[in-house]
């Protein structure tokens, strides 16, 4: 056992605990239930995705999600911090990792990227049946999982770039915790992947569920090796607990095919 407690057999071993965190809220997010309220086409959001900042509550939820982190004992929290390049993620990653005080340095990896649009990017679901309603019954016949826009990611190719990272976590070689921080779809994604979920559970998940704002996912595998177990899924308590707005801004629920 060496001194962080790890016997020989983790440390060949890959990632024993992987903490999944959803960005705060992002200005986008503000922007698009404007958007869906007032019944508009367009998100007038103030940059393209990846430049997209946090609102205020989100930094907020960014501090209040670093306080939280920093309760965390020495030898149990992540060793790796590893971002969404999105500015929204990036931002949640170092704000939490600052207010906590960890001597980590945030990584950044473009594989945790939010699902890219392409010509949907900026509209709202009105937005597409009005100015692509061949795409709007394209995407209701084959439901989210399978669906890519011209030019952008099915549900589906993110999995794919989500089972690399993955990869990769279990040829660690050193035991590591690992905290990503990413995007609610991500999040859903890392649930079908890591539980082998059937197409039908996922798409029941993202009907049902919204991941919140800052919220933490946790699965462990204490060995190092083999399946991950679920611990917790979209925690938000760390947020109400210190008086900051929990919020949600959830994706078209409209997941299923038809």
């Amino acid at each position: 056992m060496n001194d962080d407690g790890l016997t020989e057999a983790v440390q060949e071993a890959g990632a024993v605990e992987l903490l999944l965190i959803r960005h705060g809220e992002s200005e986008g997010n503000v922007a698009a239930t404007e958007a869906n309220l007032a019944g508009a086409e367009i998100i007038e959001v103030p940059a393209r995705d990846a430049d997209v900042n946090l609102s205020e509550v989100g930094r907020e939820q960014a501090t209040a999600l670093g306080t939280a982190l920093a309760r965390i004992a020495d030898e149990s929290r992540p060793d790796a911090v590893v971002s969404s390049p999105y500015e929204r993620a990036h931002q949640t990653a170092q704000i939490a990792v600052e207010t906590a005080g960890w001597p980590v340095k945030v990584q950044v990896d473009e594989r945790l990227r939010d699902r890219e649009l392409g010509i949907l990017d900026r509209l709202t679901r009105l937005g597409v049946e009005t100015r692509y309603p061949e795409e709007a019954e394209r995407r209701s016949w084959q439901g989210k999982l399978y669906y890519r826009p011209p030019g952008g990611e099915s549900w589906a190719d993110v999995a794919l770039r989500l089972r690399s990272v993955l990869d990769e976590l279990n040829s660690l070689g050193t035991g590591h915790r690992v905290m990503l921080v990413c995007h609610d779809a991500v999040i859903l994604l890392f649930r079908y992947v890591l539980e082998g979920m059937t197409e039908q559970e996922l798409l029941d998940l993202a009907a049902s569920t919204s991941v919140l704002n800052a919220s933490m996912t946790r699965y462990v595998r204490p060995t190092g090796e083999g399946p991950w177990t679920l611990e917790s899924f979209n925690v938000a308590d760390h947020l109400a607990e210190q008086g900051v707005e929990v919020t949600e801004h959830a994706g078209d629920a409209s997941v299923r095919p038809r």
